[in-house]
């Protein structure tokens, strides 16, 4: 559901950064007022996850800068995890604004999957080909261009459709 996040965080926290290349896990990543920031939950080395302690927030590498053997951000544990809420809140009410009855929902790899028919507490009730079936909500977010998406391809969720039945 955060996808688009990624680069609106990372322009918001970089200035003058140099890619980070050796943040480990557990590692401290201190702010640009000289305090911690977060440690470092993961990194694939395109994408770190700083655990701030209210917020797993998802930052690309070239966001940070290591200074005197420190790996920073250009900010403060305060406007990242200001910054992350604001983000979330945003995506979760365009999310609630396009996961309405009659919207159409495409998939992760650009297929049209079906259209809403129904949303319930747990699920939203669809048709593709014919056949109804229910995802989690948790597997729905919106694109950048604000188009519903199931956070599926159409390969995997005909898979989990065959193996249900």
């Amino acid at each position: 559901m955060y996808r688009f996040a990624f680069a609106a965080v990372a322009a918001a926290t970089t200035a003058l950064a140099a890619p980070a290349l050796a943040q480990d896990a557990g590692a401290t990543i201190m702010g640009n007022d000289d305090a911690a920031v977060g440690a470092v939950l993961s990194n694939d080395g395109t994408t770190i996850v700083v655990d701030t302690g209210s917020h797993q927030v998802p930052l690309g590498s070239d966001a940070f800068a290591e200074r005197e053997g420190v790996w920073t951000l250009n900010t403060t544990q305060a406007e990242l995890d200001t910054a992350w809420a604001q983000i979330v809140a945003d995506q979760e009410a365009a999310l609630a604004a396009a996961l309405v009855v009659g919207a159409d929902i495409m998939t992760s790899d650009a297929q049209a999957l079906g259209t809403v028919e129904e949303i319930t507490e747990t699920g939203v009730v669809l048709t593709h080909a014919d056949q109804p079936m229910e995802l989690p909500l948790n597997l729905f977010s919106v694109s950048e261009s604000g188009a519903l998406i199931v956070l599926a391809d159409m390969a995997s969720i005909m898979a989990a459709l065959n193996s249900a039945s």
